[in-house]
């Protein structure tokens, strides 16, 4: 056997098992672990709006309030390892193609790869602090987000750099809530699967989750592009900072409350995408 008959026999072997049985149950508890971080996240920011913000609106409070429940230290072990499976199926994304026709084109490749990046980042922050790094998945999002912009801002070009990168937030929020509103999720589904009842359950989950989520992560972007034009750090906000800011708009802790039913419903999203989506 030469060397590129063995090359072709262990693609096939790799990509075989991108498309196990195996792969696609690690997809789906992915999906699910995802789901439920939304979801907590959603119902914090609630509680903020209502007058009961005692707890942070991100992804350190919602690790928090899984860890006081029953068995947290479980759950917290089981979120983690399906955010492991959820980066190994964007992995295999990026190396062999998404299902469906244009899986396999360059750009989709390299989102799932970014994909890839972000989701071994979360994991591995859920993991650690479930091994008792409390500073790690559950440290504060707005912290993170001003050391983070710090140390960008020293950098040679820094407030470009920052500039960029909070545009391009920017621009991924506005992209996730089009997306949503336009329910280009529907391509994803097995929507001859589903029933009529099924899919109106979907859509409404998907366009509110997307757009509560888009809204979210554009405001987001919009305090990085602050914190680069007047260089200060201190303006870039994570999760729970940008949230609690809507109630200085006009709407009050309307819009938060409208933001935040935004996210749960994503995170409830997620659970029919465990169901449905095409992986």
């Amino acid at each position: 056997m030469n060397t590129r008959t063995m090359s072709l026999n262990g693609r096939g072997t790799a990509q075989r098992a991108a498309n196990s049985p195996a792969m696609d149950a690690a997809a789906r508890w992915g999906f699910v672990a995802r789901g439920v971080i939304y979801l907590l996240i959603g119902v914090l920011a609630l509680q903020i709006a209502f007058g009961g913000g005692g707890k942070q609106a991100d992804r350190g409070g919602a690790l928090a309030e899984i860890a006081e429940q029953p068995m947290g230290s479980v759950l917290l072990w089981a979120l983690g390892i399906g955010l492991v499976g959820m980066a190994l199926w964007r992995l295999s994304e990026a190396l062999f193609g998404a299902a469906g026709p244009d899986g396999g084109k360059k750009g989709k490749r390299l989102l799932s790869a970014g994909r890839f990046v972000f989701y071994g980042f979360v994991a591995y922050s859920v993991l650690a602090f479930a091994a008792g790094d409390k500073g790690s998945g559950g440290g504060s999002s707005d912290q993170q987000s001003q050391d983070v912009t710090a140390k960008a801002l020293e950098l040679p070009g820094g407030q470009w750099i920052v500039g960029i990168v909070g545009v391009g937030i920017v621009v991924a929020g506005l992209w996730v809530g089009v997306r949503a509103v336009l329910r280009k999720y529907h391509k994803h589904l097995k929507l001859s699967q589903m029933s009529h009842r099924a899919r109106k359950f979907t859509d409404v989950t998907g366009v509110g989750g997307g757009a509560g989520r888009g809204i979210l992560f554009t405001a987001v972007g919009v305090f990085v592009v602050q914190a680069a034009v007047e260089y200060q750090p201190d303006k870039a906000k994570g999760f729970d900072d940008t949230l609690r800011s809507f109630t200085d708009t006009p709407a009050g802790p309307w819009l938060l409350a409208a933001v935040a039913l935004g996210l749960a419903l994503f995170g409830i999203f997620s659970f029919a995408m465990a169901r449905w989506r095409t992986v």
